[in-house]
């Protein structure tokens, strides 16, 4: 029973004591039509960004590997974490780096 009247930004509908009229102003209209814009947009963004993370999910080579099944592509060398330490924790680097 409500009647909205978009030019003027006002709705009316019945009430107990006569007619009830809701009132705003066209800056409140062009911020509420701004944030539904971005909320569109930003749900846009989330579906692409599923689809996306859904197509890259499939192309993976294989999951079940490991960072422990690493294998390097060129030479390595063990570089001891603490010399003055007898456990074994050593960083792998390149044996082929620059100096720069």
């Amino acid at each position: 029973m409500a009647v909205p009247n978009y030019t003027y930004l006002k709705l009316k509908m019945p009430g107990p004591n006569g007619i009830i009229t809701i009132e705003t102003t066209y800056e409140h209209a062009y911020d509420c039509d701004v944030e539904c814009i971005e909320y569109a947009e930003a749900l846009i963004e989330a579906e692409t960004l599923i689809v996306n993370l859904d197509r890259l999910g499939s192309e993976a080579p294989n999951s079940k590997c490991r960072a422990e099944t690493f294998e390097p592509a060129e030479a390595i060398k063990l570089i001891p974490v603490d010399p003055t330490c007898p456990d074994d924790r050593a960083l792998r680097i390149s044996a082929t780096l620059d100096i720069k």
